[in-house]
């Protein structure tokens, strides 16, 4: 992951729930994704648009590569802002990174990205459409920090 981080980007409030954490009192390794997918539709729902809107327009977006660094580990009720923005938009996918702060905002617990391919209702790829990317420079419709 680059060291600079997208500048249109959204943040996502979050409290960890009891069921999100594992015997250790620590948030299940998985649930980050979770985390990062929720993350992805405050990004969308901020510029007017949401999976439901894609999916009616014939565009799917599965993941094709996921990852995440876990620095420090996210417990039950903290309080925890996920933010998220677009790395790339490749010819037919879009990169999406993640940053996991501390309450304070002033440390970073976790980061991730994942990968999206674009495809049909049919699962064959398509290009990314222009209206999608375009989503990258519109204004936030709302903010969500």
């Amino acid at each position: 992951m680059q060291s600079s981080f997208p500048q249109s980007d959204s943040w996502l409030t979050h409290r960890v729930s009891y069921g999100e954490t594992d015997a250790m009192n620590v948030v299940y390794y998985a649930e980050y994704f979770h985390l990062f997918e929720r993350s992805r539709n405050t990004w969308l729902r901020d510029r007017g648009m949401s999976y439901k809107t894609i999916e009616e327009q014939g565009i799917f977006l599965p993941v094709r590569e996921a990852s995440c660094r876990y620095r420090s580990p996210l417990r039950y009720d903290d309080l925890i802002y996920i933010r998220v923005g677009v790395q790339e938009w490749g010819r037919a996918s879009i990169l999406f990174v993640y940053q996991i702060y501390n309450e304070a905002r002033d440390k970073i617990l976790a980061t991730g990205s994942t990968q999206h391919a674009c495809v049909n209702a049919q699962g064959r790829p398509v290009p990314t459409p222009e209206w999608l990317s375009a989503l990258d420079r519109q204004e936030k419709n709302g903010s969500s920090s």
